[in-house]
């Protein structure tokens, strides 16, 4: 598709966007709850530079009653935002702040009540919130205020309301969380009146010549705020000049619907956004919803749903995709998965934002790859093994500009991702492998395929470093994580099978019954058990955790998989289990609130436990006085059976520390004869 629209300049309140994708407000957590540092300067800094047009930094909390990564309670705050204008306006990026209360779904760091709208509890904690007094009200719009004013102040280009996603304004708006019955409750004029005296407010203290809006959604919950009323609110704020963009998204606390996965297709938001993005014409209309290319976003934009078009974690994956295409390179940008792990799901867990097909997201004052200094004297760099990390670590070293050859054994690259891209809603999973694999080319990496190289081999070929990304297999040896001592009797029948073979081997013929023993906790399991309901068998998924996928994000991840399951067919849950025995037709799963095995009818038993790392070569070619780091690196699973982030990371991570090291130059012999050439 021709692109136009998306490198069209738009004007929101006076202010020039050079272009219309943007990036929408999203927790980095590299701050750390302190000032803002170098770290989330150049994680912004690189978007700016790969082209964005505006980024909404993540939220800012106003008021100590909720508290998140930024903060802006005081003064302090307009030099910290004067020290990122001036890195970021050279990029030519415009940057708006999001300012935000929680209201009661996060706990209050000193365990006093959360605010709220009504006595309603929380959906996240359970916890009832203190509703809101009159005082308290106008404390919070004060807060709202002076958080405007500060940011104006420190040369921020606008500002953002965050009225969306079930947070403390949003609890106002919607009539399940607002059983007031002051002038705050009731109608939709009373329920959108803290809203409105929050704009106000602003007004007030940045005037009328400055950017302002709201970021709202509907939620999909019955009896919450949906987008008719949302229009007819959005409607009135643009009347009264309140606000002079609209960010619509989808979705709250009750039902998460605003960071779909891999599961969701493209544009999945515009069904809810584009209704009430049709209220307000007249005014900048931002939309979202896992938009991962330029030809993507120009289509919503043809289509006239918005004016404006996020596309955030695709800048998680790669920082220059508009540069890239607007090159005429869009093959060269780094695609996102949808995976949800490293970024939504990490910050879930307390860790800054990462990638998982980025390793340098996240850390770009350390790995950007404008960061590379090119050897002065190319080195050879050997990678065993064409998995996901094995690709990295080549593709990585021939862009530090490396004599680079990959080795892998089987007939195609891509390890176990081209086993994983066979599952059901996963198929995405294997874009990375596939941008890898033509990266690698284009770069000049030689590629042996059906090459099985031993120790032996690496040591003909006289390599300066080596990487072995040889992978793991599963054990099949019957043993379980929490029963080390004891295999499964029954683990060695033929009806047992990993799920590396369930989804490397012809489907088997007339499985009625399955079970799926998941003692990891990502989404194998998830994976096997779907594919079984889709061939036609009831699923018994029996796992030792206390819930299913404990490494994965529930709500995006596991949550819409069992949406899934719903409509395959029939499928059970066994907690806090192990299995006790397989049996011809039967496996005997026991569980802690059980006294005895339950009997489950199964004609075929999946293991979803331990993988072996295959380190043979590298233990051989240590034995021969190869030293980690200086001329031999192992690396993803063959290091430590672990998931996709942490083979592609390896990969890129063993690399980079080497070339800074030991790569950049020549040996002595060859630097001393480089020195004595002539000029």
């Amino acid at each position: 598709m021709p692109l136009k629209l998306v490198y069209e300049p738009i004007t929101i309140n006076g202010l020039v966007v050079p272009n219309r994708i943007a990036r929408s407000a999203h927790g980095t957590g590299l701050t750390m709850k302190g000032p803002i540092n170098d770290r989330f300067i150049d994680y912004h800094v690189a978007r700016g530079r790969g082209g964005v047009g505006l980024t909404i930094l993540e939220a800012t909390t106003v008021h100590p009653s909720s508290v998140i990564a930024l903060a802006s309670f005081g003064d302090s705050v307009i030099a910290e935002y004067r020290r990122l204008m001036d890195a970021i306006r050279p990029t030519g990026m415009r940057i708006f702040q999001q300012i935000w209360h929680g209201g009661h779904i996060y706990p209050v760091a000193d365990l006093s009540p959360p605010w709220g709208a009504s006595a309603v509890p929380s959906p996240t904690t359970g916890i009832v919130p203190n509703p809101m007094g009159q005082g308290e009200i106008d404390e919070v719009v004060a807060h709202f205020a002076a958080a405007a004013r500060r940011s104006r102040e420190g040369g921020i280009d606008g500002i953002q309301v965050h009225a969306a996603h079930g947070y403390l304004i949003m609890q106002f708006l919607s009539p399940l969380t607002n059983k007031r019955t002051d002038a705050y409750g009731g109608s939709l004029e009373n329920r959108a009146r803290f809203l409105r005296e929050i704009l106000t407010a602003i007004r007030k203290e940045v005037g009328y010549d400055y950017p302002v809006g709201i970021r709202i959604a509907a939620s999909n919950e019955p009896g919450s705020i949906a987008e008719a009323d949302l229009s007819l609110v959005s409607r009135q704020l643009q009347a009264d000049r309140l606000i002079d963009f609209l960010d619509v998204s989808w979705g709250d606390y009750y039902n998460i619907q605003f960071v779909g996965a891999m599961d969701r297709p493209m544009g999945y938001e515009l069904e809810s956004s584009s209704k009430i993005t049709a209220a307000v014409p007249d005014i900048p209309r931002l939309v979202i919803g896992r938009i991962r290319t330029l030809e993507e976003a120009e289509q919503i934009l043809r289509d006239g749903v918005a004016d404006i078009v996020h596309m955030t974690r695709a800048h998680i994956a790669d920082p220059d995709i508009v540069r890239k295409t607007q090159a005429g390179t869009p093959e060269l940008v780094r695609p996102c998965i949808g995976c949800n792990q490293a970024c939504w799901n990490g910050r879930n867990r307390g860790l800054p934002v990462a990638c998982t097909v980025n390793p340098a997201a996240g850390f770009e004052t350390t790995l950007a790859e404008d960061l590379i200094v090119k050897a002065a004297v190319p080195r050879k760099v050997l990678v065993v093994g064409g998995g996901p990390g094995g690709m990295e670590a080549a593709r990585v070293a021939a862009l530090c500009g490396h004599k680079v050859m990959l080795v892998e054994a089987s007939g195609h690259l891509g390890g176990q991702l081209s086993l994983a891209r066979r599952a059901p809603s996963l198929h995405t999973i294997g874009d990375i492998a596939h941008w890898l694999e033509q990266e690698i080319f284009r770069l000049g990496v030689e590629v042996r395929l059906g090459s099985f190289f031993d120790a032996a081999d690496v040591q003909a070929e006289g390599a300066d470093f080596v990487v072995i990304a040889t992978g793991a297999f599963p054990r099949e040896d019957g043993l379980q994580f929490e029963h080390p001592a004891r295999p499964v009797p029954g683990a060695e029948a033929p009806q047992v099978i990993s799920a590396m073979d369930l989804f490397s081997t012809p489907p088997r013929d007339n499985i009625r019954h399955a079970v799926v023993f998941d003692d990891i906790g990502h989404y194998e399991a998830l994976a096997a058990a779907e594919e079984l309901m889709l061939r036609g068998a009831s699923v018994t998924l029996a796992t030792r955790f206390a819930s299913v996928g404990p490494q994965l994000d529930a709500a995006t991840r596991v949550d819409t998989a069992f949406e899934r399951f719903a409509r395959h067919g029939d499928f059970t849950v066994l907690t806090r289990s192990s299995i006790d025995r397989v049996l011809p037709g039967e496996c005997h799963v026991r569980t802690l609130y059980r006294a005895d095995p339950q009997v489950v009818p199964a004609d075929l038993v999946v293991f979803v436990t331990a993988k072996d790392g295959q380190r043979g070569i590298f233990d051989a070619l240590r034995d021969e006085g190869h030293v980690l780091g200086r001329d031999i690196a192992m690396i993803g699973d063959a290091l430590a059976p672990r998931d996709l982030q942490f083979a592609i990371s390896d990969g890129h991570r063993a690399i980079r520390k080497w070339h800074d090291a030991f790569g950049m130059a020549g040996d002595q012999s060859e630097s001393a004869a480089l020195a004595t050439q002539p000029a």
